[in-house]
């Protein structure tokens, strides 16, 4: 552990605070790096070497000063240990006999800063590489061996059935995707936090999905700022890239064909969030021939609604009658008209289901 300028400045500021004198820090080398007075930074502080050299406490009064040509001030230098070594020198400038009532206050102030900014350093060192390790599993990088040394290093259990959640917001930004990460570190029990390159905030969910999912969001974003997609449930460590990748892909459908949605499930949207990766593919466009037809011969769409209707109500000639409001027999007339124009029937299973997957493609 050593201390930098950025610690040093704040071991000043704060220990300045209890005692109305200038005080200094210097590095293991007795340099001074911080101080209350700025134009000392820089200066070789020989009561600092003395207190590190001989790990003992160094006190200069005006006599000594002056024997050392005025290169240091009267005050007193103690050496700052952390874990049994002596890693630089906190001083008091002052006259002697005030500033040594401070000392052991200002010296405890110093290593207690210390110990707070090393703990908080090693937090953070654990976040970050935990964080890349829970990235690296999502993406399936990493081998059977790895999986193993890495989940028991990071006591990240592995007989463990969870559930990836994604949560995108509609503005990602530093400050408010940090500010989510806050609020689900405060609010959730045993649930794993993530964020990946896209700023995604990414959950995995131990316990049973909560109904309403978008309870679990803080109460400072409303429901159009973001959206939420659940991959496939209860999966081990080793099929947690699955649930990952139906997650994603439930996201990019729902965005894409329910833009008004908050939350989409892979357990609802199974077949269109699979098919949604494939959207770009040689034979997706074998697929997609048919209703291509379909569109160029029905330049308002009609049609093509009236299939996506018809297929959206299980194929159900009265529901998709009243969600159109169109007569049944209407409708009858258009999927006659779809038949002949696509040369495919719904009579047929195999093409029937060839006109439901182009639907879904579509979106």
């Amino acid at each position: 552990m050593k201390i930098d300028q950025r610690l040093a400045q704040d071991i000043v500021k704060r220990t300045m605070k209890i005692i109305n004198y200038s005080v200094n820090v210097m590095n293991e080398n007795g340099i001074i790096i911080a101080s209350g007075n700025p134009s000392r930074i820089g200066e070789h502080h020989i009561g600092a070497v003395l207190a590190l050299r001989n790990s003992s406490v160094i006190e200069i009064d005006r006599e000594l000063a002056q024997k050392w040509h005025n290169e240091v001030r009267s005050g007193i230098n103690l050496p700052i240990t952390y874990q049994s070594q002596n890693i630089g020198v906190i001083g008091i400038s002052g006259e002697l006999e005030e500033v040594r009532y401070y000392a052991q206050l200002v010296k405890m102030t110093a290593e207690l800063i210390v110990e707070q900014a090393y703990l908080l350093e090693r937090e953070q060192w654990n976040r970050r590489y935990r964080e890349d390790f829970i990235l690296q599993l999502l993406k399936n990088n990493l081998s059977e061996s790895e999986l193993v040394e890495q989940a028991q290093f990071f006591a990240f259990p592995l007989n463990v059935t969870r559930t990836v959640i994604i949560i995108q917001l509609t503005q990602p930004s530093v400050e408010n995707v940090q500010q989510l990460v806050g609020y689900f570190e405060s609010n959730l029990v045993n649930v794993e936090i993530a964020i990946n390159a896209e700023k995604q905030i990414i959950l995995l969910w131990e316990n049973e999905i909560p109904t309403p999912i978008h309870h679990i969001m803080s109460p400072l974003f409303k429901k159009n700022e973001y959206r939420i997609a659940v991959g496939l449930k209860n999966c081990f460590a080793k099929a947690l890239h699955l649930s990952y990748q139906t997650a994603l892909s439930s996201l990019r459908y729902g965005q894409k064909a329910f833009p008004r949605k908050t939350c989409y499930f892979f357990e609802e949207y199974k077949l269109p969030a699979l098919l949604n990766n494939m959207s770009h593919s040689w034979y997706v466009d074998e697929l997609l021939l048919p209703v291509e037809k379909l569109i160029e011969n029905d330049t308002k769409k009609v049609l093509f609604k009236t299939l996506q209707q018809y297929f959206l109500a299980n194929c159900d000639l009265d529901r998709t009658a009243q969600n159109l409001f169109i007569h049944i027999n209407t409708l009858r007339y258009r999927l006659n008209k779809i038949e002949q124009i696509t040369s495919l029937s719904f009579n047929k299973i195999d093409e029937k289901f060839i006109l439901y997957l182009s639907t879904i493609l579509k979106r």
